[in-house]
């Protein structure tokens, strides 16, 4: 994530301890709760990506959550190849579709690229944060 792309008090409220830890810790907690949805790339007996997927019935539709490929082995294929066996098991279950979720800002780019590259449809999907911390204004220094 660009962090000049987010205001800083939700950069500094998601990630305290920074974005590289947010995003390991949350990986971590995924692989930890919800092995059954993980599939795992491997190369030469080296994990070299994985994805989780959810399923959402009352949607009709599957959910990639989390997709990582190591640095080293991006633009390979790897990521495509490792979508394909979950999207296999979704059509088999009846599911209508799938959905991923990735940034708006610069850093994440590439991957809407490649969603888009590979038929997915963005949904115009707005979020909203308001900073609570109290602010210094003019009217309280009168």
């Amino acid at each position: 994530m660009m962090k000049e792309d987010v205001p800083r008090f939700v950069h500094d409220s998601s990630y305290p301890d920074g974005w590289e830890k947010r995003q390991y810790d949350d990986l971590a907690r995924v692989l930890d709760a919800e092995p059954e949805n993980v599939d795992v790339a491997m190369l030469d007996g080296v994990p070299v990506g994985w994805v989780c997927t959810r399923v959402h019935p009352e949607d009709q539709r599957g959910e990639t959550h989390i997709l990582a490929v190591d640095p080293a082995h991006r633009r390979h294929g790897i990521g495509r190849a490792l979508k394909e066996h979950p999207y296999r098991r979704l059509r088999e279950a009846g599911l209508r579709m799938v959905m991923v979720e990735t940034g708006g800002d610069r850093g994440h780019a590439p991957a809407r690229a490649t969603y888009e590259a590979e038929g997915f449809v963005r949904w115009p999907v707005a979020r909203y944060f308001k900073d609570l911390a109290p602010q210094e204004t003019d009217d309280a220094e009168a």
